[in-house]
């Protein structure tokens, strides 16, 4: 039935879920037999994802990838654009940093060669796959950029693909922003709209009935379904968005405190997912000096520019706290970007990231860092040597520095033909993203805290890589429940026959 046929996603706004209903749209067609891809034309997100040839994709479309039950690679999203402060953006072309370009050089200069980019990806994908989902960004009403976007309706035509338009019920005004929307586009691409999505819904769907009624009257467009707001789900956010509503406080109930210093420019801050996910952590991401408060652990997190996030730190004072809170005896751990922040000077010559050339970094550990024109973007795995016990850890790697450690120090992770990291005392740093999700190590770390606090130990923690499957099929489940799939396969099926 289907062969290479696509399905986009849309959004009346950039959060609107439209990550969360492809990833699902992906675990349902692979559900259904159909071999699966996503596919994001454009994406600008500071996270990441490694694919298995150590190229660069957004953290979105390897998510999705895993969610259909195959291999990421950067046909699923050619073009990543990576802001880096001062108005510029990294551009990500296949994985691999092209250069560095201002939004109205990107646009004027970029556009050609980055619609054919797209254009070969998505030919290529419909060569493997049987369905292929389209996530677009943003909203297809931007009427300000729309003569030579990227990602939403151009991508539709080019593809040829019916499309769902998705509306956040959570931010209000849903009917509003789904019918402003859809008036703002051309007639020939709400020709494309094959129906629309309320998503994120609580309460009792007949107190919205009345609603639906009219929508459908006055539109002449389906309601496709109404998905539940679903709570506790262990899949990666997209957009750093989603930090806005994570409290800034200590919780109580919760035995371990973790703050997480909430950078400028933080990338990669699905790393705290599975710190997240454990029920006696509390996870909180901060960026003023007086939020700090008393934490049991303080994380560092990576860094799309480690030089102008430094700066933020000694800006806002909380170079000061984090100084003191060392002083103290906090657990300090710094990943990517935050690694290099521990260090003695971040210096980058080549101004690689910005014009500032040097900036002193917290100099908690004998390090310094040179930042090059050369990215590092490698899956790893190897020995951690912690509280005499040899733990094996993969994770992967993005940077574009050397951190020169002086000798004698302990390294943090013991690789087949280097070693990687630090650690001191009750600071530990490294490069490697994801890992806390290595299960055995996250135990290790957390019973530390656990024993220094006069807490028992917990052991058997649950899985998390089991946790984000189960967490897949039930968002499929949900989403399968409420959303009218018949009618989207039938609607597929007539726009791949005209």
């Amino acid at each position: 039935m289907f062969d290479g046929t696509p399905i986009m996603v849309q959004g009346t706004h950039s959060d609107a879920g439209k990550s969360a209903i492809v990833t699902a749209l992906c675990r349902i067609f692979a559900k259904d037999g159909l071999r699966t891809a996503p596919f994001k034309s454009q994406n600008m997100s500071l996270n990441s994802y490694i694919t298995v040839d150590g190229r660069e994709i957004g953290r979105a479309q390897g998510v999705q990838a895993e969610a259909a039950g195959v291999t990421a690679t950067t046909d699923m999203n050619p073009i990543l654009i990576k802001p880096t402060g001062d108005y510029q953006s990294q551009i990500v072309v296949h994985g691999v940093p092209f250069k560095n370009m201002k939004a109205g050089e990107y646009r004027q200069d970029f556009y050609k060669q980055g619609l054919q980019l797209i254009t070969e990806s998505f030919h290529r994908l419909q060569n493997q796959f049987d369905v292929i989902v389209i996530e677009g960004a943003g909203s297809p009403a931007e009427i300000n950029l729309n003569d030579r976007e990227l990602v939403n309706m151009r991508v539709a035509n080019l593809t040829d693909a019916p499309v769902i338009l998705v509306g956040d019920i959570e931010k209000g005004g849903v009917f509003a922003s789904l019918v402003g929307t859809l008036q703002l586009l051309e007639e020939e691409d709400r020709e494309r709209v094959i129906g629309v999505v309320i998503n994120k819904f609580r309460g009792d769907v007949k107190l919205l009935q009345p609603g639906l009624e009219w929508f459908e009257a006055y539109t002449g467009l389906q309601v496709l379904g109404v998905v539940p707001y679903v709570p506790n789900l262990n899949i990666e956010a997209e957009d750093s968005v989603i930090l806005d509503s994570y409290s800034t406080s200590k919780n109580e109930e919760k035995e371990i405190d973790i703050a997480v210093i909430r950078l400028p420019l933080i990338s990669n801050f699905t790393d705290m997912d599975p710190l997240i996910a454990e029920p006696d952590c509390h996870v909180r991401y901060v960026k003023k000096a007086e939020e700090l408060g008393s934490p049991d652990i303080i994380i560092l997190p990576g860094s799309k520019n480690t030089l102008s996030d430094m700066l933020f730190l000694h800006e806002t004072g909380l170079a000061n706290r984090l100084q003191a809170a060392k002083a103290e005896g906090v657990e300090i751990f710094g990943v990517c970007g935050g690694f290099q922040m521990l260090g003695e000077l971040v210096i980058d010559e080549y101004e690689v990231e910005s014009s500032l050339k040097v900036v002193s970094g917290l100099g908690f550990v004998p390090m310094k860092t040179f930042l090059a024109n050369k990215k590092t973007t490698v899956l790893s795995q190897g020995m951690v040597t912690f509280l005499g016990e040899e733990i094996p850890v993969k994770g992967y790697e993005i940077h574009m520095g050397v951190s020169e450690v002086e000798p004698g120090t302990s390294p943090f992770v013991s690789l087949k033909n280097r070693v990687e990291g630090i650690q001191i005392d009750h600071v530990i740093g490294t490069y490697f993203h994801g890992i806390f999700q290595n299960d055995e190590f996250r135990e290790a770390y957390l019973n530390k805290i656990r024993k220094a606090k006069g807490l028992s130990s917990i052991h058997g923690r649950a899985s998390f890589e089991q946790l984000r499957e189960k967490s897949f099929d039930r968002l499929a489940d949900v989403v399968r429940e409420h959303l009218d799939m018949e009618t989207i396969k039938r609607r597929m099926a007539e726009f791949q026959e005209r």
